[in-house]
Parts: structure tokens; C-alpha cells; sequence
């Protein structure tokens, strides 16, 4: 008798036992195959690049293959939609950009929750950008371009890959008393390719399009900046070019699907906030005019719900209608 309940008690204490230790072991195995970031745009965007850059760094540190794919369509809900819906495993992640994760759902009717349905994992990067004309355009400054904007029947374009950019674009049309029409892209790299072509006349670029400045195919008019960007130091600030209230506030950041265990987002946090603190990340993240940064899951939660806040408010001030 004595025999047999010691039976008992030593497989209560090995099921326990067990039972605990394998969380840990599930996060200490992670992973234990190849990563997916899904990222809401088309290759070649800055969000593409971050992405990349990312991605290389956590395979070399993770011992594991880290692909990102491109999921573009429907103002980035596609893409978004997917991790959504994806197992809550840590294999696949989302690189997503502020206006995809909170602006678009107050525009648009989504299928998922932009809180409740991710797991907040990191900010990466801060981006910067610049108001940009291609180069047959002729004007030199803000005030002529709403001007000239003014003379022409059918005003000029501007091309927006991103809600975001929209609601620049139309919070600009209003600033300037412009006339503008706005011409809707699915992400940056396809509108910076449209305004090169002369397929449109303006858009506001994420600094991808540094090369184009420099060959002279584009030309700069405003930085959407609180100061100077150090690529482009004799460009003024919007600020600066008599545009008061109107900035380019936006983040890169890592997302998982709701419900991945608490361990492998912690992991995969303290690695990207690593990964953006190695000097030959920031000086790549500085050529495009990116400012590293690195968070808890907490403080981009915070984020999250801040910038939904906003968006909401100035969604009302503007009565900004997003086309369908």
C-alpha cells in the first residue's frame, strides 16, 4: 500500500513537473523553423527595406531562416488581415506602419480588430519624409505649388500610397487652398515610380527616393520634419515653408497574431531592440532618413490605442471620406 501511493505521488510530482517545463522549453526551442513577416505593401517600399534589414539580423541571431513576404492590397488589409489570421505560433509576423495599423480601420471597415486581434511585439524605426514634385513641374516652394495648382483646370496630382499619406494630402489641399487630386497607390514604391514617370506631380516620400533628389528627376519642397533632415539641410521644414499642424508622425513596427505566447514576444522584442541599436542597422536606417527605436510590447500598445485617438480626432476636423 505504502508502495504504490509513493507511485502516486512521485507521477503527480513528474506531471507537474512536466506540465511546467514545457512552456519554457517551447520558448527556449523557438524557432524551430524557417519565420514569415508579412508586410501589408509591395517590395521595394521603405517598409520592404526596414523589413529586410530586420529580417537578416533575426536569422543570424535566431539560427533560422526569416523570409519576408510582401501582401499588398485593399490599404494594406490584406496583408494585415492574414497575420490576423494566422496560428499564434511566432511564425508569423507582422511589419506594419502606423496608418496601416490605426487610421485604416477608422477609414475603412475591416475584417479584423486592430487591438484586440495582435499581439504588439516592437517599434523599429521612426520615418521621416519629404514633399517632393518631379522635376518638370515649375515651381520651387509650397506657395507656388498651391499656386500653380490654382491656375490649372483640372489642378495637380498627388499620388498617396498609404492613409496616411492621404490624409496629408488632403489636410496640405486644405492648408494651401489647393487644388489637388488625389490619386491613391498601394505603397510608396509604386508612387514614387508614378510621380519619377509624370504619371502624377507630387507625393510626400519616406526618403526612398534620395537618389531621384539627386539626379535631379524630383525636386524637394518641404521636409515633413520638426527640423532639417541632415540628407537635405538647404530644404526647409513644412514649418518653415508657412504650413503650421501638419507632420508625417508615423513608426515601423513588429506585430504577432493575439494569442502568441507571452515568452517568444518577449524574445523577439529584446531582439529587434538589439537589432536597431547596432551601428551598421542605424546608418542603414539613417540613409533613409529613419530613426531607430526600440519598445517593450506594452509601450507599443500604448501607441497603438494613442494614435487611433488621434487619428480619430483629426478623421473629424478634416471631415476626411476615404474613397472606397
Amino acid at each position: 500500500m505504502m508502495h504504490a501511493r509513493l507511485n502516486r505521488l512521485f507521477s503527480c510530482f513528474f506531471a507537474l513537473f512536466t506540465c511546467a517545463a514545457v512552456p519554457a522549453w517551447s520558448a527556449d526551442a523557438y524557432p524551430s523553423k524557417p519565420i514569415r513577416i508579412v508586410i501589408p505593401f509591395g517590395a521595394g517600399g521603405t517598409t520592404d527595406v526596414v523589413a529586410r534589414l530586420v529580417a537578416a539580423k533575426l536569422s543570424e541571431s535566431l539560427k533560422q531562416t526569416v523570409n519576408v513576404e510582401p501582401k499588398p492590397g485593399a490599404n494594406g488589409i490584406i496583408g494585415t488581415d492574414a497575420v490576423a489570421k494566422a496560428a499564434p505560433d511566432g511564425y508569423t509576423l507582422l511589419m506594419t506602419v502606423a496608418s496601416t495599423q490605426t487610421l485604416t480601420s477608422i477609414l475603412y471597415k475591416t475584417p479584423y480588430d486592430p487591438v484586440k486581434d495582435f499581439a504588439p511585439i516592437s517599434l523599429v524605426a521612426n520615418p521621416n519624409g519629404v514633399f517632393v514634385v518631379n522635376a518638370a513641374l515649375p515651381v520651387r516652394t509650397m506657395q507656388e505649388f498651391a499656386a500653380e495648382s490654382r491656375k490649372r483646370p483640372n489642378g495637380l496630382s498627388y499620388g498617396a500610397g498609404t492613409a496616411l499619406l492621404r490624409l496629408i494630402g488632403e489636410q496640405l489641399k486644405q492648408a494651401l487652398q489647393a487644388n489637388l487630386i488625389l490619386v491613391p497607390y498601394k505603397g510608396t514604391a509604386p508612387q514614387l515610380a508614378a510621380v519619377v514617370g509624370g504619371e502624377i506631380d507630387a507625393v510626400v516620400d519616406p526618403f526612398i527616393g534620395i537618389q531621384h533628389i539627386k539626379t535631379g528627376k524630383l525636386r524637394p519642397l518641404a521636409v515633413m520634419m520638426p527640423k532639417r533632415s541632415p540628407l537635405l539641410p538647404d530644404v526647409p521644414t513644412l514649418e518653415e515653408a508657412g504650413i503650421k499642424g501638419i507632420t508625417l508622425d508615423s513608426w515601423v513596427a513588429f506585430l504577432a497574431p493575439a494569442g502568441t505566447p507571452p515568452e517568444i514576444v518577449s524574445k523577439l522584442a529584446a531582439e529587434v531592440k538589439r537589432i536597431v541599436a547596432l551601428d551598421d542597422v542605424r546608418e542603414r536606417l539613417a540613409q533613409v532618413n529613419y530613426d531607430p527605436v526600440g519598445s517593450t510590447p506594452a509601450e507599443l500598445g500604448r501607441t497603438i490605442e494613442a494614435d487611433m485617438a488621434k487619428w480619430r480626432r483629426i478623421v473629424k476636423e478634416t471631415n476626411y471620406k476615404a474613397e472606397e
